[in-house]
Parts: structure tokens; C-alpha cells; sequence
């Protein structure tokens, strides 16, 4: 499945490989190693540090394996991080450094890399990191930037776009040593944080427009790049599934408590909404030294990007969270449910008259009289 425009990439990698200066092998600097969490979830962190900074160590494991993405059981052969879709949300300080050890079993059939957005250098740590089956690679970067950005791998031409949108892709959250804080400097934080990495799926289809089926990555791979050149997903997902966040698996939340949305997308636009909420403060461009927006009905995730929104939610009940081309939200399964808990408020909404059939006289309101101008 290797092919010659992979192979000439991956030699111009290791051509910058060995024209890198010898790096600086030790730190001293105290070390703290973080167990990694499947998203939506989070490992546990604080939100703002009086520590210095430290090394941060990671475990990054590439896995190739089949997943069904929908309710009527299409497969793909997946390619993730640590086994999900997406990979894993890795969360440090600003002035911390990022140590990261990647591996690619045996078991797997390709090379994998990964190319940090958040990191400076050698194609974002992707030159350092090209490991083969049966092979491990340990790189560090400091983190310089606050924010949230991407990380995805990228072996070289078109194995870039393939492994991406086959699900190998994950985000980094570089918080600010003080926390964050809105655009008057006020201090933020939040009880919960979900991560939400979309993806879009090309599934190549039959002559009577049934998904099909491979018994190999390698088999797939022809008609696959074809469905991935139309530009036309066939599924658009959170978290790997449609309806991947629904039901048993919803979100959940409290009335009073303030909700941190990281939501990342690696190659396609997409416009999160919370339907019956707002972004009451917004990165939407994942930055945080940038002045955050305020009170967002819909905001705007660059393709190969992260961004961050801050809800408190003040009525319970089943919240759609999606993606505003409705299309894609609806018919493809970008979609996720918050489930909140807790008291209405009445002053914020209420029936005040529910639905009941329409009386005479005010049907007789809405038609128009015999004399009228309008009349034939």
C-alpha cells in the first residue's frame, strides 16, 4: 500500500532528519507523566498553575482497525490514536514541553507520524516522529502557544488526506500558566470539558449505491481515494459515530455550570451551534492570547483547526449541539446531545399557552372577507 509519492516524501523527511542539529537530550526540569482519556473526555489538569514549567510525558499508540461509523453497521478500516476517533485531547501550560512518545506495533501495515499544530519545527514534529511498523519514536516540543490546535499524522502525499479523514487525528490544549480569561481580563473557568473532533467520512459505495465493504485497508484504498477526490462525505460525525453522543452516551451537565467545548476538525469547515443555548464566550479561532467573541449563536471551525467555547447553562433538559449545515447535522450525523439537570426558570421561558386547536373566531381573523381588495 506504499506508494512512490509516499516514499519520496518520506525520503525528503529523512533527508531534513539528518540535517537537524544534535537536540538537547536533557532538561532539568521536573516531570509529570498524564494517563491519557478516550473523548470525550479529559485527563484531569488544572486550569491555571503557580508550578513551573515541566516536562509533560504522553503516550501516543497508533492503531488500525475496522469501526462501524453508523446505525446500519457501514464499516471503514480506521486508522486512530490510542484506538479512538479522535485521538486523545492532551492538555498542558504555556512554557511547559511536550514529550511524546509515539508507536506503531507490529500489527499494524503502515507508517505513522504525528504533525503537532501547536509545535514549531520539522514539519510540526512529523520529520521526527515517522515510525514503521514494529517501531516507537520519543519527541519533544515546548509549548509557545496558547490555545487549542490540532495534531494529526501525515506520512507524506496523498497517505496524508487518506489517514486523516480515516480518523487519525487529535487535538492539543496549551492553557495559559494564569487561566483564562475573557476580553476584560476577567478570570474563567469551567466544572466539565467535553472534547468534540468531527470527522468526515468517504465511503465508496456500489453500482446500486450501497456502502460496501473491504476485508483490507489495502483493499479499500483505490476506491476510497476516488470517493475522497468528489469532495463529498458520505458521513460527517462527532466522535467517530453518528449518534456517537446521543442517548446513553449524551453529554451531561448541571443547571449553573460552565461547560468548556473543544471541538476540532482537521479538514473540512464546519459551524457549531448549541441549539436553546450560545457561546457566551468564544475562541473561535482556538487562540487564547486573542480576544475572545461573546454570545455566539453559531461560530466558525476552520478546516485543520481547533476551537473553544465557554456555556453556562441556565435550563435543563436535551440540548442538539451540531453543526449548522443541517445537512450534515441531520442527514450525515453531526449531531451530540447535552443532558442538563436541574430547575426551569420561567423567567427565562415559558408556554404560555399550549397548543390547542384553532377557535372560530380567530380562524375567521385570518381569512380574508368577501369584499376584500384581494378577492376574485
Amino acid at each position: 500500500m506504499t506508494m512512490r509519492t509516499t516514499g519520496t516524501v518520506c525520503a525528503a523527511m529523512a533527508a531534513l532528519v539528518f540535517s537537524l542539529p544534535a537536540p538537547s537530550r536533557n532538561l532539568d526540569l521536573p516531570r509529570e507523566k498524564v494517563d491519557l482519556v478516550a473523548p470525550p473526555f479529559v485527563h484531569d489538569h488544572e486550569q491555571a498553575t503557580t508550578r513551573t514549567p515541566r516536562i509533560v510525558e504522553f503516550k501516543l499508540v497508533s492503531e488500525e482497525k475496522q469501526v462501524v461509523i453508523d446505525g446500519e453497521g457501514t464499516k471503514i478500516h480506521a486508522m486512530t490514536f490510542n484506538g479512538s476517533i479522535p485521538g486523545p485531547l492532551m492538555v498542558v501550560h504555556e512554557g511547559d514541553y511536550v514529550e511524546v512518545t509515539l508507536v506503531n506495533p507490529a500489527t499494524n501495515t503502515m507508517p505513522h507520524n504525528v504533525d503537532f499544530h501547536a509545535a514549531t519545527g520539522a514539519l510540526g514534529g512529523g520529520t521526527l516522529t515517522l515510525v514503521n511498523p514494529g517501531e516507537q519514536a520519543v519527541l519533544r516540543w515546548k509549548a509557545t502557544r496558547p490555545g487549542v490546535f490540532i495534531y494529526h499524522c501525515a506520512p507524506g502525499g496523498e497517505m496524508i488526506p487518506l489517514h486523516v479523514v480515516s480518523g487519525m487525528s487529535g487535538a492539543v490544549m496549551v492553557l495559559p500558566r494564569d487561566g483564562l480569561k475573557d476580553g476584560s481580563g476577567r478570570q474563567l473557568f469551567y466544572d466539565r470539558i467535553y472534547y468534540v473532533g468531527e470527522n468526515d467520512f468517504y465511503v465508496p459505495r456500489d453500482d446500486q449505491g450501497r456502502f460496501k465493504s473491504y476485508a483490507s485497508a489495502t483493499d479499500a484504498y483505490a476506491d476510497t481515494l476516488v470517493a475522497m477526490r468528489s469532495l463529498t462525505p458520505t458521513h460527517v460525525v462527532f466522535n467517530g459515530r453518528a449518534g456517537a453522543l446521543t442517548g446513553n452516551n449524551a453529554l451531561t451537565a448541571k443547571v449553573g455550570e460552565t461547560v468548556l467545548i473543544v471541538h476540532s476538525q482537521a479538514n473540512r469547515d464546519t459551524r457549531p451551534h448549541l441549539i436553546g443555548g450560545h457561546g457566551d464566550v468564544v475562541w473561535e479561532t482556538g487562540k487564547f492570547s486573542n480576544r475572545p467573541e461573546t454570545d455566539l449563536e453559531t461560530w466558525l471551525i476552520r478546516g485543520g483547526s481547533a476551537g473553544a467555547a465557554l456555556y453556562t447553562f441556565r435550563q435543563p433538559g436535551i440540548y442538539a449541539y451540531l453543526t449548522h449545515n443541517l445537512i450534515e447535522a441531520v442527514q450525515l450525523g453531526a449531531t451530540a446531545h447535552f443532558k442538563v439537570e436541574g430547575a426551569w426558570d420561567d423567567d427565562l421561558m415559558m408556554q404560555v399557552q399550549a397548543p390547542e386547536p384553532i377557535l372560530p373566531a380567530v380562524r375567521g381573523a385570518l381569512e380574508q372577507p368577501a369584499h376584500s381588495a384581494y378577492h376574485r
